[in-house]
């Protein structure tokens, strides 16, 4: 082997491997320099702005009552009336409704027939901006007829002697007004009303009815809601053994398993080794399951054996809302014989009667309420508390999200031949959910709603989303098909990442991945404050860990990745039965279900993402490098006088190390640190330059809907990449293997020669002073390059020639 520029043919060797796979995953890349400068300078567009609104003074403000441009609202809480009289002559009785009226806007409440006495318990909200020249709010009973509804009485207040409510009193009480005919005079019924002027912090801004610009009732799905997760368990279900199973054929062995069925999650245990009438498992299976408890957890013993149909030896279906709930990592001790039946019998757990020569399962069954059942990625989770609310500790500060509006967003659908959009923001963190109204036909929404949660955990997300409103027009809604409310964007900000007192105002574009590339669709103005009420709280939950202790028995990562899309479907199946639903595609969108899924994107993202976190060390190796040539005559003469130092007194290097890294924090502080939270980034992401077909792979369904020939070009284009990974990931193991030989005697000759140079070692350490030895090694490796070989050194020559495993491998 000839060496030619031996220096050249040393780092080609170290690095072929290397570049072969930088190649391989940017096909249209060849100098990594040119991929991290593309990386810094992202589009100009995608970039974080100040938000247009809602402060003068910029983008951070500290202390203020409000974070979100106050809206005025009026609201009228019509709750019920009584002893109304009869308005239909030939049936002697009513069918009452209320009708709030407020210049040319009005709402009307929901009729009852034939009651003297309804209850309506309904909220409207007026803005102040619609009321104009209104002076006087009308609240009239009628009753509603075929013809013309008949005037039933009314209640006026004039709009100067209205209260007004400040944000954190409690709501105002109703009281009770007698009606009025149209000439003042008093009438027989009496209605129960509140009225007061109000801000969009208002809590009854969630459940009032808002009036559009034709003076009619929008559709209930428009209103804003607040939603809470359900409170989700891990159900650990240890199934131990059985007794006196009846076979079916005494001349077959069964292979027999235990099926767990809990509503739409099944799970078997492995075949029992023991064949026989009494088997014996002893595995645990896992589940979520979502309070309030409404399906059983439903047992079975089948033998698997039966060429096409499992055999059925029996069943039961024990309720949860009686299972044992366990809070730490003790083992529960109480175990339960449950007796099997034929059919699908429900067993009360606390007064089960024992039913002699029965077939009967021995199982020992909890609820894990010490762990933190996982909905959401752990990369940016937004709760991290046990299910248990008893391990709860005390929150450390109060998470406020303004979110003010929206421009620029890009048409969603057709209405009337044109482009519009009807769109509204769901916020999510921790268990609460709020869902803002939709803001209908508008490109530049405004909503000037404000949130509230607490926090637990500085280094949490809160995610923010938004969507467009596909079912205006009514009908049911059918979870995974039809019509559904589209993407627009997503917001997520850490809050460890933000200061706190302080007000973030600023104006985050909204972008989404298709098949056809990525797409800015607009712009969301969001104000973010986290104020914390106890600093050293917050700095000592920084040496806490991250998960609930119980988390030290750590579940697979087969069984995390099962449960997480079980809780995900879990959630989304209960907030889509709220009134007005959270559609099943915004809580999947939000939660981001699939995120798991192969994409060449991703994984080419975070290959260079590794690369340049090691940038820093790259650049050390190439600077010591260049002072080890001699490049520039000062700074290597300098280096060995610090060296010299360094060596002489060795209690200098680690406060030396310690001050360096001060300087560095101190430098950054002044010049590098942030001034807004980090935002979507499409370089980072690689979104922007991604190949029309890797993004086609990436929306492609699971299984695969591609013809044959696509998924053939994927599979070797996947096979590639793969063998690159594979020959990286095999040259590592072959240098650790090279280590371990060293005293190993597979190579005699090898291990002959490391022990004697471990003997001389030792001997000349003994000998001469450490620090002369270092001194000596140092200057023999930063001397001048007309006093260096130009061969490889002798140790990592040596070092190539050990051997490996690899010669073993098939």
């Amino acid at each position: 082997m000839s060496y030619g520029p031996p220096s050249q043919n040393i780092k080609a060797e170290r690095f072929s491997a290397f570049q072969l796979l930088l190649q391989q995953l940017v096909p249209y890349t060849t100098n990594i320099v040119s991929v991290q400068r593309m990386m810094q300078s992202p589009n100009d567009d995608m970039l974080l702005k100040e938000a247009i609104k809602p402060d003068p003074s910029g983008g951070k403000v500290t202390r203020t009552n409000d974070i979100a441009v106050q809206t005025q609202y009026l609201y009228v809480r019509v709750v019920k009336a009584r002893n109304l009289g009869a308005k239909d002559d030939t049936a002697g009785s009513c069918d009452p409704y209320a009708e709030v009226r407020l210049g040319k806007y009005k709402e009307t409440t929901r009729h009852f027939e034939k009651n003297f006495d309804p209850q309506w318990n309904q909220v409207f909200a007026f803005t102040k901006d619609r009321i104009n020249k209104a002076s006087v709010v009308e609240v009239t009973i009628k009753d509603k007829d075929m013809v013309k509804d008949d005037f039933m009485g009314w209640v006026l207040f004039d709009l100067t002697e209205v209260p007004k409510s400040a944000p954190l009193d409690s709501p105002l009480a109703p009281v009770w007004y007698r009606l009025e005919d149209r000439k003042g005079n008093k009438l027989q019924g009496f209605i129960m009303l509140a009225v007061w002027w109000g801000t969009q912090v208002d809590e009854a801004l969630r459940e009032a009815w808002h009036a559009d610009d034709d003076g009619d009732a929008l559709a209930n799905n428009i209103r804003s809601k607040v939603y809470l997760s359900p409170t989700l368990w891990y159900l650990r279900v240890n199934v131990i053994e059985a007794k006196d199973l009846v076979p079916g054929d005494i001349t077959k062995t069964p292979e027999l398993v235990v099926k767990a069925t809990l509503g739409f999650q099944t799970s078997r245990t492995r075949v029992s080794t023991s064949r026989s009438i009494d088997p014996k498992w002893n595995e645990d299976l896992m589940f979520v399951a979502a309070e309030p408890f409404e399906e059983p957890l439903i047992l079975s013993v089948e033998d698997k054996s039966a060429p096409y149909n499992s055999k059925v030896f029996g069943m039961c279906a024990i309720p949860l809302q009686n299972v044992e709930r366990r809070l730490d990592d003790k083992a529960i001790n109480n175990t339960r014989w449950f007796n099997l039946e034929k059919d699908n019998v429900t067993i009360d757990v606390e007064n089960e009667k024992e039913v002699k020569l029965a077939s009967r399962l021995h199982t020992r069954i909890c609820l894990e309420g010490g762990y933190h059942v996982l909905d959401e990625s752990t990369h940016f989770c937004s709760d991290f508390r046990p299910t248990a609310k008893k391990l709860w500790k005390k929150s450390i500060g109060v998470l406020e999200v303004g979110i003010l509006g929206a421009s620029g967003l890009l048409p969603m659908k057709k209405k009337d031949g044109r482009g519009t959009t009807d769109a509204y923001c769901v916020a999510k963190y921790g268990k609460k959910w709020v869902r803002t109204k939709t803001v209908t036909d508008s490109l530049s929404p405004k909503w000037n709603e404000q949130c509230t949660w607490e926090v637990f955990d500085p280094c949490t997300v809160v995610t923010i989303g938004v969507f467009d409103n596909c079912h205006l027009a009514g009908g049911e809604y059918k979870s995974g098909g039809g019509t559904m409310d589209s993407n627009i964007g997503k917001v997520r900000i850490r809050l460890s990442t933000i200061e706190t007192d302080c007000i973030y105002t600023h104006a985050y574009s909204l972008l989404v991945l298709r098949p056809s590339g990525v797409k800015k669709m607009g712009e969301i103005h969001l104000a973010v404050r986290f104020t914390c009420s106890s600093l050293l709280n917050m700095m000592h939950m920084y040496s806490q860990p991250l998960l609930p202790k119980m988390h030290i028995h750590p579940l697979t990562v087969r069984q995390l990745d099962m449960l997480r899309h079980n809780a995900t479907q879990i959630v989304a199946m209960r907030l889509s039965r709220a009134e007005p639903p959270l559609r099943k595609e915004v809580v999947e969108c939000m939660l981001d279900v699939g995120c798991h899924m192969f994409s060449i994107r991703k994984s080419r993202a975070n290959f260079f993402r590794i690369v340049e976190v090691l940038s820093g060390l790259i650049a050390a190796i190439k600077w010591f490098d260049d002072i080890r040539n001699w490049k520039n005559p000062i700074a290597t003469a300098l280096v060995h006088i610090v060296f010299v130092i360094l060596v002489l007194y060795p209690v200098f290097i680690l406060p030396s190390v310690c001050l360096s890294l001060l300087s560095v924090g101190v430098w950054n502080y002044k010049y590098w640190r942030p001034r807004s939270p980090p935002h979507v980034d499409t370089r980072l992401s690689y979104a922007d330059n991604a190949h029309p077909d890797e993004l086609d792979e990436e929306f492609d369904d699971f299984p695969t809907s591609r013809p044959p020939d696509v998924v053939r070009m994927r599979y070797d284009r996947l096979r590639s990449v793969c063998g690159r990974l594979q020959t990286v990931a095999g040259d590592i193991a072959i240098h650790g293997e090279r280590l371990l030989s060293l005293l190993s005697w597979r190579d005699t000759r090898a291990t002959t020669l490391f022990i004697i140079f471990c003997l001389i070692a030792a001997i000349v350490l003994y000998a001469k002073p450490f620090y002369v030895v270092v001194i000596q090694t140092g200057f023999t490796v930063l001397s001048h390059p007309r006093f260096q070989h130009n061969l490889p050194l002798v140790p990592l020559n040596f070092f190539r020639r050990l051997p490996s495993k690899y010669d073993c491998m098939i």
